[in-house]
């Protein structure tokens, strides 16, 4: 199998700031243009860290194959 890349980005702001999330755009080398879906976790850091770790386990159950 190919060398993958995961591409995710992280940031704390205060729960009561955030208005909105969108997706991230990503610019592939053939020229076309994909999208990263951006997830939001609150909660204290020993939640956030928690649910952190199960959406990862979820993530890679979409991609049995990897």
């Amino acid at each position: 199998m190919a060398n993958l890349t995961l591409v995710y980005g992280m940031r704390l702001l205060p729960a009561d700031e955030v208005a909105e999330v969108g997706e991230a755009p990503v610019v592939l080398r053939n020229g076309k243009q994909a999208q990263v879906t951006m997830h939001v976790l609150e909660g204290s850091r020993e939640q956030i860290e928690a649910q952190l770790k199960q959406s990862i386990d979820a993530f890679f159950d979409f991609y049995p194959e990897i």
